[in-house]
């Protein structure tokens, strides 16, 4: 099943739509005031866009760029080209360039730490020189694991993205944008040790032989206990900020059924008349995620065995075949909204379909659309058998086999050839004839036969 996007801009529409169509106590979802530069919310299990706002706009990422640097990591791992107990030791070459006033989690040069060790300085404290002794161990240069990355963002489809280092220290040329961390965030939680990682509130990094045990404390305060911003149902990912960049972080949530993914970039943050300083980062986050738990509820469109229509069959004693949908459609949709309110609208990829036919063959697709607003689309499968006709077959192909230039090509050099042989025997007929009418035929006289015996 092929899901679309649910833009968050279609349920203005339906607002304006609805305010002036139902009842007041039956009115549509309105958008939440987001104050970010850009702004993502999406439904992992259908792809569905609850929420977007500049979603494709270039932006600085600051160290959201260490979910690429922590993928490419683990690919390095699942391709055996590296392994999560492997020791590192850190070089300088790793350490140059980088600003002491930077995240760090105080790793210095000729330090060891296992693979797995520098994966959670990297997401939990999002320590710079992290990212930069990984990028250096598995490409050889920091450079050639920036180009790694690049290559892996246009893989992905990212097409507003481009790195300039594993960290994201400030560049002009380091951008990506909302759309493009979802496409990368999706990819890194494919890795089950990705979510482990970062979604550690805190974690206790061995003592190494430069360092003592130390203890990190992750700068997610949505998943820290304690802290005014957390929330029980929000897991990862990873904040970043400097100050061109703003406050950005992404995170996914979990409530009931629903698992949604939200990405924020450029936030501000504010102190209050109070005194007290708001990350808004964290507060539009949560906002998001409570605005679509509130407003959004599952909707079963489609069974699996439910029957979706009827496809015209040729080339068979039945006339039809009954279709089924590929798999189960379920839209997470506003709760306002009725299922006789969606349009279903099926296309055939033959009319009719030739028989036979199997059990399962794709014949078509189903678009689900509401007001217009493409939701889904989901194949459509053959729910029985169909056996062919051989007499409709024969006549089928003997109907093909003459439809083709070469067929056409010999028919004519035959009939070509039976004109040419028919008017042949024709002309030598002709000529027959009128050699015995001179010769033998009419009445006969003249004619000296030598002189008669006598008897």
């Amino acid at each position: 099943m092929k899901t679309r996007r649910f833009f968050g801009s279609f349920f203005l529409a339906l607002l304006l739509v609805g305010l002036l169509a139902v009842p007041a106590e039956a009115a549509w979802v309105t958008d939440p005031d987001v104050e970010a530069k850009a702004a993502l919310l999406i439904d992992r299990k259908t792809g569905a866009v609850l929420y977007a706002l500049n979603e494709h706009d270039e932006l600085y990422p600051a160290s959201l760029t260490k979910i690429m640097t922590c993928l490419l990591v683990l690919e390095a791992v699942d391709e055996g080209r590296l392994t999560l107990s492997q020791e590192i030791t850190a070089t300088p070459t790793a350490l140059e360039g980088l600003a002491e006033d930077g995240s760090t989690a105080g790793i210095e040069a000729g330090e060891t730490l296992t693979v797995e060790e520098l994966l959670y300085c990297l997401m939990v404290v999002s320590a710079n020189e992290a990212g930069a002794i990984l990028a250096e161990k598995i490409s050889g240069t920091v450079e050639s694991f920036v180009d790694r990355m690049n290559a892996k963002a246009r893989e992905l489809g990212c097409e507003n993205t481009h790195f300039m280092n594993p960290h994201g220290y400030h560049d002009s040329q380091h951008y990506t944008s909302a759309w493009d961390l979802y496409l990368i965030t999706k990819a890194a939680l494919e890795h089950p040790m990705f979510m482990t990682v970062c979604d550690a509130s805190s974690h206790i990094v061995p003592a190494t032989n430069l360092s003592p045990e130390r203890q990190l404390n992750n700068t997610n305060f949505l998943i820290r206990s304690g802290r005014e911003y957390y929330n029980p149902d929000v897991h990862g990912v990873k904040t970043g900020s400097h100050s061109q960049a703003g406050n950005c972080l992404v995170s996914t949530a979990q409530h009931a059924s629903m698992d949604l993914l939200c990405v924020i970039l450029g936030a501000d943050r504010i102190q209050d008349e109070k005194g007290i300083w708001w990350t808004y980062s964290f507060v539009y986050t949560d906002k998001l995620y409570n605005w679509a738990f509130d407003n959004f509820s599952y909707q079963v469109i489609l069974k699996e065995d439910d029957v979706a229509g009827e496809a015209p069959v040729s080339l068979s004693s039945t006339d039809h075949v009954t279709l089924r949908p590929e798999r189960a459609v379920e839209l997470l949709l506003p709760k306002g909204v009725e299922l006789e309110e969606l349009e279903k609208t099926l296309t055939l990829k033959s009319d009719p379909a030739e028989a036979p036919i199997a059990e399962g063959d794709v014949l078509g697709t189903m678009t689900i659309t509401l007001d217009g607003e493409e939701l889904a689309e989901v194949d459509l499968l053959a729910f029985t058998n169909v056996e062919a006709s051989r007499l409709r077959v024969l006549w089928r192909d003997v109907k093909q086999f003459f439809s083709t230039t070469a067929a056409k090509v010999v028919l004519g050099v035959l009939l070509a050839l039976a004109a040419v042989f028919g008017g042949w025997r024709l002309l030598f007929s002709r000529r027959r004839y009128r050699y015995g009418r001179s010769v033998g035929g009419g009445r006969r006289r003249g004619v000296y036969r030598g002189p008669r015996r006598r008897r």
